[in-house]
C-alpha cells in the first residue's frame, strides 16, 4: 500500500484491478473485447447480427470461428483452419482438442453422410438424478388432454389441493428438461413449456406430468438431430397455433419450427400473451412471431454465406401455415369484417411487408403435414412420431 495510506484503516480502502479476473461479472466482456480485437486485426469480419461468429475468407477457402466464452469451434477448409489454429496459439494459451465431439453438453457424431447432434450422456445423468433411469418407457412425452376444463390433468392448483413442498425438486426437473428442449430435443418443447407454468405452485398432477416426460426420455435417450451432408441448404418454416391451449386463462399456444436441409435449426413453443378470440386470430399471432424469427435467421445465414464466399440465391423463405383464412388475409391484404376488425393491424402489416419485399412467402399446408403441430398440442403416438421424423430427428442406433 502507498505510504500515506498505511496509517489509515483498511476498511476505507478498495482495490482497483489492472486486469480482469476470471469469474467476475465483467470478465466475459473483457475477454470478448480482447479476443475480437485480435481476430479483427487478422482480417476476420464480424457482424452485430451474430457478434460471436468471426469469418475470414481467402483465395483458397474460408474459416468460421464460433465463440462461446473461452470455447472456440472452427469450421471451414482445412488449410484455413490450420492457419487459424496456428495464429491463435501464437497469441493465446490454448488446447487443441481436435475434431469437435463434445461441446456445452452436446455430443456431436461425425458420419460419412452427415452430422448427428444429441445429448445422450446428459439425458442419462438427468434420469439418474431424479431416479427415473429404470422407469418404464413411454411413446409420447404427454398424455392427451381432456377438452373438459375440470378434467384437464394440467389445470392450475385448486383450492382444496396440496402444493408440493421443496422436498420435491420440481424447479430443478424443469431446468434440466428445458436445456434438452432448447438444444436437441424439440419433441419435448411443448410438454416442458406447459409444465413450467406451474413452477410456483406445482401439485402431484403436475409432478406426474414431469415423470411422464422422463419416462418418454428413458425410451428415446439416443434421439437427436441429424444434419445430412448433401442436403439442399434452404431455410423452410412451419407455423401453427393451438387455440385455447390454456383454457383456464383463455390463452392460445404459439409454435413454429425452421429447418435447413429438412432438419430443425430453430423452434419455439410459447403461450401467447394476448387473448385470441378465434383460431384465425391465434394463427395470425403465431405467424407474426414466426416471421420475426425468420428475419433474424435469414440475416444471419446470409451474412455467414456472403462472408464465406458462398454463392447464394436470395429467394423468399417459405413459411407454411395450416389456416387457409389466415393465409388468404395475409396474401390478399387485411380484410376488415366483423370477425377481424378487432385484430391489431400490426399483425397483418408486418407480415405483408415482408411478403412485399420478397423476404417470406406464406403457403398453405394441410394440418396433418404441418410440423409445427408438434409445438402446440399433445398428439397421438402415430402423428407425434411422424412430425418428429419430419424435422430431422433420428435415433443414433439407426444411423
Amino acid at each position: 500500500m502507498p505510504e500515506d495510506l498505511k496509517s489509515k484503516a483498511k476498511e476505507i480502502c478498495s482495490v482497483r484491478l489492472q486486469r480482469s479476473l476470471y469469474g467476475l461479472k465483467q470478465s466475459g466482456r473483457m475477454w470478448y473485447n480482447r479476443l475480437s480485437e485480435y481476430l479483427l486485426s487478422k482480417d476476420y469480419v464480424n457482424n452485430a447480427i451474430c457478434p460471436c461468429v468471426f469469418i475470414k475468407k481467402s483465395s483458397s477457402g474460408f474459416v468460421i470461428i464460433a465463440v462461446y466464452v473461452d470455447d472456440l469451434n472452427m469450421i471451414g477448409t482445412q488449410k484455413e483452419i490450420d492457419d487459424a489454429r496456428t495464429h491463435m496459439k501464437e497469441e493465446f494459451e490454448m488446447k487443441d482438442l481436435g475434431k469437435t465431439k463434445f461441446c456445452l453438453g452436446l455430443q456431436i457424431e461425425h458420419f460419412q453422410d452427415g452430422i448427428f447432434v444429441h445429448q445422450s450422456n446428459y439425458t442419462k445423468r438427468v434420469l439418474k438424478r431424479f431416479y427415473m433411469d429404470k422407469a418404464t418407457p413411454l411413446s409420447t412425452p404427454m398424455v392427451n388432454r381432456s377438452l373438459d376444463v375440470e378434467k384437464d390433468p394440467f389445470r392450475p392448483c385448486e383450492d382444496n389441493e396440496e402444493v408440493l413442498g421443496p422436498e420435491v425438486p420440481y424447479m430443478s426437473a424443469i431446468g434440466g428438461l428445458m436445456y434438452l428442449a432448447n438444444c436437441t430435443r424439440p419433441d419435448i418443447a411443448f410438454a416442458t413449456n406447459l409444465l413450467a407454468r406451474y413452477s410456483s405452485s406445482p401439485t402431484r398432477r403436475h409432478w406426474n406430468g414431469i415423470k411422464h416426460i422422463f419416462r418418454y426420455l428413458q425410451g428415446s435417450i439416443d434421439l437427436g438431430l441429424f444434419y445430412p451432408k448433401n442436403s439442399k441448404c434452404v431455410l423452410v418454416g412451419f407455423a401453427d397455433a393451438g387455440y385455447l391451449s390454456d383454457p383456464h386463462k383463455a390463452r392460445s399456444q404459439t409454435g413454429y419450427v425452421f429447418t435447413i436441409g429438412g432438419t430443425a435449426v430453430s423452434w419455439r413453443s410459447q403461450k401467447q400473451t394476448l387473448v385470441a378470440t378465434s383460431s384465425n386470430y391465434a394463427e395470425t399471432i403465431a405467424l407474426h412471431e414466426a416471421c420475426r424469427e425468420c428475419v433474424w435467421l435469414r440475416s444471419m445465414t446470409h451474412h455467414i454465406q456472403e462472408s464465406s464466399g458462398i454463392v447464394i440465391e436470395k429467394e423468399p423463405t417459405k413459411i407454411f401455415e395450416d389456416n387457409s383464412a389466415c393465409v388468404t388475409q395475409l396474401k390478399e391484404g387485411y380484410i376488415k369484417s366483423d370477425r377481424t376488425k378487432h385484430i391489431p393491424p400490426r399483425f397483418f402489416s408486418y407480415t405483408q411487408e415482408l411478403q412485399k419485399n420478397q423476404e417470406v412467402d406464406i403457403e398453405y399446408i394441410r394440418s396433418s403435414d404441418n410440423a409445427a403441430d408438434l409445438f402446440t398440442k399433445a398428439l397421438p403416438t402415430t402423428v407425434f412420431k411422424k412430425h418428429v421424423h419430419s424435422i430431422g430427428m433420428r435415433r443414433l442406433q439407426n444411423l
